[in-house]
């Protein structure tokens, strides 16, 4: 505010010239000699009321009338700042950009966050539309998505613009400008611009400046550049872990002074049982003892303030890390064959994925031992117990992918050992007529299909009729019999190969068909497995459920279906508590480690360019408050004339 402006609301002060006119306007009576008054016994005086003022409504109209002429001394100076488009051409077409996620979230001495400042931005550029413009609205939090196509229906802008919030996504400004740039580059238009809202703090402070493209069809307008040059601090909790009595909770800050004189609380419900002091760094962890039965239901919470309180707490969870692919064979005789690891995990291996392998010496027959996989590839097994059954049942029902490879053994499986549930019938043995599969069948395999003409084998297993109908071939012998085969059960698959992975078998295993069959059932396992901790904004897909359940951080949460398959996107981070097909299970959104980094990305100079927009439209409100004050001027002459009218009766009664 300047010194002029100051000025100007100072005569304000004057308000109380009224009230002081008003009260030297009592005057006392004067007094006039009247004889008979003495025969009349003398009253003892009393107080008088002298502190009411006379004409109250006229004394309110003038001080009214003094404040509005301060407020039109300084409204040439007072104006209401907002977003303006700069024009170019009769119409436009503009994609706004508005960042929805965690770091936007960020509030200023408590004032409104970001986001609200953004949308608000947004607002204002829609209403600086007219008819024949176009816009569309593209959200910024990863993946970007299009909040709206290209529209010129105004209406259907502002409510899709209403119906989005904040969410705790990172950010993916690059994504949303590429996407932002496509809806409106073919458009009619000749003027085209993208209008960023962000604080532009995507976790890549160093990179390319934004707005900095060859694409001068499209340039970028980066509107309120001054959301990422407020100063934030935060830290948030990127994971809390328990085991063998200890809580580890990983954290990241924005910068090592906003962790200084922090702490780690471990909650049981709301009451602390363990605290640490916070390190000042910008990514660390932190161990915790935490005494006490490890079924309770922990949660770990940053001690302080910052200015995103929503990623200061986390639910602390048994985790056991990204799931694994479990192999079960005869370890004894696949070393003697090929001098190491069986082939499978040597094949695993050599796929470099990010699944770990854990090989097992027999097939799980407790539950809890197949949570820590997403796929589990038996050799030859013998046939199953009817605990081992019971539990492979459950884990592919409920998500897993079961590779079965049937051999000899599985031919002489012995009594009360079966493959049931996955094959009603025996499995046999014997030697085939057919050399190798049918490259024509073996599409999901590709190019490397042609390696499996000649496999050697020294025999294979065949199936019932009643099973091989169950099944959809994936890969066919030459004569039409299986190689490869899967199906659907619940949420997950059963695989089938009627050739085990060993050598003195066939050359199967050797073929680099065989290597891109393992990757393709690796890449089903890792679609179908969701570990119990995932980032927020990445899709939970629910595969062969019917019916799917969920509450969230912010109470109950309606999946989509996507191509027949049930999906939950978490939005916000925290826990969620799902119900799959009857089976509860518990799943949580934690927050990017890079979205807690609130340095914002430089900008290209041309994209705060004065020509795309780059100021400020202003609005002088001068000629509203002058309207106001005439309209008191002219209430205090009719005021002046009603109460004057009685007094001018009264003296022509007197005269």
């Amino acid at each position: 505010m300047s010194f002029l402006t100051i000025l100007a609301l100072g005569i304000g002060i004057f308000v109380a010239a009224p009230y002081f006119a008003h009260r030297l306007r009592r005057q006392r009576a004067d007094e006039v000699p009247f004889a008979p008054v003495r025969l009349v016994p003398a009253t003892p005086p009393r107080a008088r009321r002298r502190s009411r003022l006379e004409d109250r409504s006229l004394f309110f109209v003038r001080a009214a009338s003094i404040l509005a002429l301060a407020l039109l001394g300084a409204s040439p100076l007072v104006r209401c700042s907002r977003l303006a488009l700069s024009r170019g051409g009769a119409s436009v077409a503009v994609a706004i950009v508005l960042d929805d996620s965690m770091s936007m979230r960020a509030r200023a001495s408590g004032g409104p966050s970001r986001f609200t400042r953004a949308k608000n931005g947004a607002e204002e550029i829609l209403a600086a539309l007219r008819e024949g413009d176009a816009a569309a609205i593209v959200l910024a939090g990863a993946p970007a998505r299009v909040g709206l196509a290209a529209t010129t229906d105004i209406g259907a802008l502002r409510a899709a613009l209403d119906g989005m919030t904040e969410s705790d996504r990172a950010t993916d400004l690059d994504g949303a400008t590429a996407m932002a740039r496509t809806l409106v580059g073919e458009l009619p238009q000749i003027d085209r611009r993208v209008i960023l809202l962000s604080d532009l703090a995507d976790g890549k402070s160093d990179a390319p400046p934004l707005g900095e493209s060859t694409d001068k069809a499209v340039p970028v307008w980066v509107a309120m550049p001054e959301l990422g040059k407020e100063l934030a601090a935060d830290c948030g909790i990127l994971s809390a872990d328990r085991a063998s009595g200890r809580a580890r909770v990983r954290f990241a800050c924005s910068a090592p002074a906003a962790a200084a004189g922090r702490e780690v609380r471990i909650l049981d419900g709301e009451k602390p049982i363990a605290t640490a002091k916070l390190p000042e760094t910008a990514l660390g962890e932190v161990m915790i003892a935490v005494p006490g039965d490890d079924a309770r239901e922990l949660t770990a919470q940053l001690g302080g303030s910052d200015a995103i309180a929503a990623d200061d707490r986390a639910l602390v969870v048994v985790e056991s890390g990204p799931a694994a692919i479990a192999v079960v064979g005869d370890r004894a005789d696949d070393a003697v064959t090929t001098g190491g690891a069986p082939v499978v995990e040597q094949a695993l291996a050599a796929l470099h994925s990010d699944m770990a392998i854990r090989p097992i010496p027999q097939a799980p027959d407790r539950k809890e031992d197949t949570a820590a996989f997403a796929a589990i590839i038996v050799d030859d097994p013998p046939g199953f117990t009817p605990e081992q059954r019971k539990v492979l049942a459950a884990f592919v029902e409920r998500g897993g992918v079961l590779l079965l490879a049937l051999g000899r053994r599985a031919a002489s499986a012995q009594l009360g050992a079966t493959l049931e549930p996955f094959l009603s019938r025996a499995v046999g043995f014997a030697e085939s007529s057919a050399k190798g599969a049918d490259p024509a069948t073996a599409t999901l395999i590709g190019e490397s299909a042609s390696s499996l003409e000649d496999l050697g084998a020294k025999g294979r297993a065949t199936l019932s009729i009643e099973d091989a109908q169950s099944f959809e071939n994936i890969v066919r012998w030459t004569d039409g019999a299986p190689l490869i085969a899967k199906k659907q059960r619940g949420r997950g698959e059963v695989w089938l190969s009627t050739l085990p992975f060993a050598v003195e078998v066939s050359d199967f295993p050797l073929r680099p068909g065989f290597l891109a069959l393992l990757d393709a059932i690796v890449a089903d396992a890792r679609e179908r497995s969701v570990p119990l901790r995932s980032d927020v904004g990445s899709a939970w897909a629910f595969g062969g459920a019917s019916r799917v359940e969920a509450d969230g951080p912010t109470g109950h949460i309606v999946p989509t279906r996507d191509d027949g398959t049930l999906r939950i996107v978490p939005t916000l981070i925290g826990p969620f508590r799902l119900t799959i097909d009857g089976a509860k299970e518990l799943r949580v959104a934690a927050p990017a480690a890079r979205e807690i980094d609130l340095r914002p990305r430089a900008v290209a100079p041309a994209a705060t360019s004065a020509s795309l927009g780059g100021g400020v439209a202003t609005v002088d409100v001068s000629w509203t408050i002058a309207l106001a004050l005439l309209g008191l001027v002219l209430l205090e002459m009719i005021v002046r004339a009603w109460t004057r009218a009685p007094e001018r009766a009264a003296a022509r009664v007197i005269s």
